[in-house]
Order: structure tokens, then C-alpha cells, then sequence
């Protein structure tokens, strides 16, 4: 990678890193990187993804390799995503308020509304530990499988994407289902709930992001960000693997 493209990638991830934590993402904790090549990746800075400041660089982390000093533990999940999905360019892992609380109920948000559409492959991780281990972090990229998220009982979510841009995209479509998803189930019955879902077809026709969908939305989650570029290049049309 050139010094150019190292330097735009590096930006590309601060970006990233504060729009989540501007959106309420994640807090104190949290991390997002993006691919370099076959066996690097570029994680943020290891602290508060806002206060990640203008031009503060993040850590060339290998695909197979122990992590560098000062890295945070679970950005291990990042590794084992990345050394089996050589399509995801992107790894978001964040805390959103929403979806932790249902998760505790061992419920993942279902595709009620358009957004909600893009996650409704969403996986699901029934463990509440720290993934700091190598094989734990391997066991749940498996459980990933070709998704692009898995939400992780009372710890958060990951989500994926082409593109670190798609991938934070992602995270806040995912977190707008988990909204959407406690809404219903604080105002209909039982019967209802199960019944207030996209079906398949409509599911379909709604993962749609042509019209500038995801730029419209990162211009949204970076509005303010002087760091931030316009259609930065990060979303093919159309996005992919959002289908169950």
C-alpha cells in the first residue's frame, strides 16, 4: 500500500470510528478497522472511538499473526472474520443501547421496516464472555458465516461490510431494527408481533441501494466530521449479502 492510499485508509477509519460513537453506537469501548490487504487490516486507535482525534493513526494489524502491543483483545474477531471472508472490508464492533437490551432476551431484531431489511441475515451469539482467545474469536466469525452481522448476547454486536463505510452503515441500520423492534413489542400483543414482519419478497425489494442509499446515510453519520469526504468509494451497488 502506497503512503497516498495508507493515509486515506487511515482517515477513512477515524471517520468511521467517530460517526459510531456520534450516533450512539458505541461508548467507552468499541472498535472498527478495515482491510488492507489478503493479510493486513487497519484497526483505530485503541481508546474512545470519539475522541479518536483529526489525524491520530490507528494499528496495521496481520490476519495470522498475534496481535501488536497495545491493541485491544477482542480485535482478534476482526483477524478470524477477515481470514475467512474475503469479501468483508470492513468490521465494525459496537455497543448500541437498543440492541443490547434485547439481545439479553436472546432476541435479535426482525426486518419490520426498510432499514431493518439490510440486517435480516442477522446471526445470533448466545455467549455473553469477552472473545480474548483465539478460538472463541474463530468460533464466532463461523457463526458469522456469510451474514452481515451477528448480535452477541448482552455484549454488543459485529457487523461487516465491503467497505468500512458499509460496514458502519450496517451497524446503524442494525441498531434502527433494534429501535423499531422494542416500539412493536412495547405496543402490540403477541400475535401481532410474530405477524409485523416484511416477508420474504418484500424483504427482497427492500434491500435495494441504488438511489444513493448508503452515501445519503454516511453523509448523515459523518455530517460535522471535518475529516469526512462526500461518496468516498465505498459502496458498490448493489450491496451485498443481506439476503437470507
Amino acid at each position: 500500500m502506497s503512503n497516498i492510499d495508507r493515509l486515506t485508509l487511515e482517515r477513512r477509519v477515524r471517520v468511521a470510528a467517530r460517526a459510531l460513537a456520534r450516533h450512539g453506537l458505541v461508548q467507552a469501548w468499541g472498535h472498527c478497522s478495515a482491510r488492507i490487504d489478503g493479510e493486513s487490516f487497519l484497526v483505530c486507535a485503541s481508546k474512545p472511538m470519539g475522541t479518536i482525534g483529526r489525524d491520530e493513526p490507528g494499528t496495521v494489524v496481520r490476519v495470522n499473526a498475534p496481535l501488536p502491543q497495545g491493541v485491544l483483545g477482542e480485535v482478534r474477531i476482526h483477524q478470524q472474520i477477515y481470514r475467512l471472508r474475503p469479501d468483508v472490508g470492513g468490521v465494525c464492533r459496537i455497543m448500541p443501547p437498543h440492541l443490547v437490551a434485547l439481545s439479553t432476551l436472546r432476541v435479535v431484531p426482525k426486518p419490520r421496516h426498510g432499514v431493518g431489511a439490510f440486517n435480516a441475515n442477522c446471526r445470533f451469539w448466545d455467549d455473553p464472555r469477552l472473545l480474548r482467545d483465539d478460538a472463541l474469536a474463530a468460533q464466532l466469525a463461523d457463526r458469522l458465516g456469510d451474514a452481515p452481522s451477528l448480535v452477541m448476547r448482552a455484549n454488543g454486536a459485529v457487523t461487516v461490510g465491503p467497505s468500512i463505510e458499509l460496514a458502519a452503515g450496517f451497524a446503524w441500520c442494525l441498531e434502527d431494527a433494534a429501535r423499531i423492534e422494542t416500539l412493536v413489542r412495547s405496543v402490540a400483543s403477541d400475535a401481532s408481533v410474530e405477524a409485523a414482519c416484511l416477508t420474504g419478497g418484500e424483504i427482497a425489494s427492500r434491500q435495494v441501494s441504488s438511489g444513493a442509499v448508503f452515501e445519503r446515510l454516511w453523509e448523515y453519520l459523518t455530517a460535522g466530521d471535518t475529516e469526512a469526504k462526500a461518496n468516498e468509494g465505498g459502496f458498490p451497488d448493489p450491496v451485498w449479502g443481506t439476503a437470507s
